[in-house]
């Protein structure tokens, strides 16, 4: 009986070769002509956020070289994930993308248990581009350097607070890696979003805040807020004047990133498409500028340095948030 259902399904086999039919052909046919239809990028957040405005920009720019509508999914709520698990639970064809951005890296170890397994159940497809923070004080703070903040702090342990977007945002563990490389002692006050934060920092109630640069530069241009330094390893282009963290504190850096990830099982062919598209795109000086504009710089890459990325982050903020005892409410 078992002979006669191998000899069957080899006949079988046989037939669909010979009529030219591959089993393999469908996914292979699929991931050659991708995409065909529009294809949803999900963004984690509200629309108008930074991340939204960065999903739109690298939408537009891939949709006029692959001649198919990239349409931005606003999926705000619970930190990221909700739109991260929508992009999870959805089928592994291409046609849904997600906006993927340090705050995944960071909520991998900020959440007790996810639906999901981020590292596992995402496949990074480009990065984007890098954006640095910048530590900030409001213009009656003592310190004007960071040195001086640092002794101020030392000095008066506790008595700073730092305000943020909310526990476990980019802000807040930029914040919390000064506060474990610096040695000082400085009292979070997390907020539902940067905008409350930063009237709160300007008025004083808040005495120090760790921001994305493009937020807060009219302020600082303007001399509402005073600049320390911004958190990136080299010096921003948006505020050239200002030093580094690590000029002070060797070794710190802290920056929010953006970039594409599909779900897990998505076709190679898909992933590779997509990538050369992004890096594309990327190469182009308008898109260069646009960027520019909010203190940016490009990432490109392959999928395997995106990915590299990622897994650095992950396991950087990981020790970050284990160090302040961040949890979600």
């Amino acid at each position: 009986m078992r002979e006669g259902r191998r000899r069957f399904l080899q006949r079988a086999a046989a037939a669909l070769v010979a009529g030219g039919i591959s089993i393999a052909a469908p996914c292979a046919a699929v991931a050659q002509t991708w995409p065909v239809r529009p294809v949803r990028i999900i963004v984690p957040t509200t629309a108008g956020a930074t991340t939204d405005i960065i999903a739109r920009l690298i939408a537009q720019a891939i949709s006029e070289r692959l001649g198919q509508q990239f349409i931005i999914e606003n999926r705000p709520g619970g930190g990221n994930t909700l739109g991260t698990e929508a992009v999870v639970r959805s089928a592994p064809d291409g046609y849904t993308v997600l906006l993927v951005n340090a705050v995944n890296a960071i909520n991998v170890t900020l959440f007790p248990k996810l639906n999901y397994d981020f590292s596992a159940d995402i496949v990074p497809v480009a990065g984007i581009i890098r954006v640095p923070l910048v530590m900030q004080v409001y213009p009656g703070f003592p310190a004007k350097t960071v040195p001086e903040f640092i002794a101020y702090a030392k000095a008066n342990p506790g008595k700073i607070n730092m305000g943020s977007a909310g526990t476990g945002s980019t802000p807040h563990v930029a914040g919390e890696l000064f506060k474990m490389m610096a040695g000082v002692d400085l009292l979070h006050v997390p907020y539902r979003g940067g905008a409350a934060a930063m009237t709160d920092l300007m008025s004083g109630q808040v005495q120090v805040m760790f921001e994305p640069v493009a937020g807060p530069l009219e302020h600082l241009r303007s001399g509402r807020l005073r600049a320390l330094a911004v958190t990136t390893t080299a010096r921003s282009p948006a505020l050239p004047e200002v030093p580094t963290v690590g000029e002070f504190v060797p070794g710190y850096e802290a920056s929010s990133w953006y970039g594409l990830g599909v779900p897990k099982g998505t076709a190679t062919e898909i992933i590779d498409t997509l990538n050369r598209t992004v890096n594309a795109a990327l190469a182009d000086p308008k898109l260069q500028a646009r960027f520019a504009d909010l203190g940016a710089t490009v990432l490109a890459g392959s999928p395997a340095d995106f990915a590299k990325l990622v897994a650095a982050e992950t396991e950087k903020w990981g020790r970050v948030v284990k160090f302040s005892g961040a949890k979600v409410e």
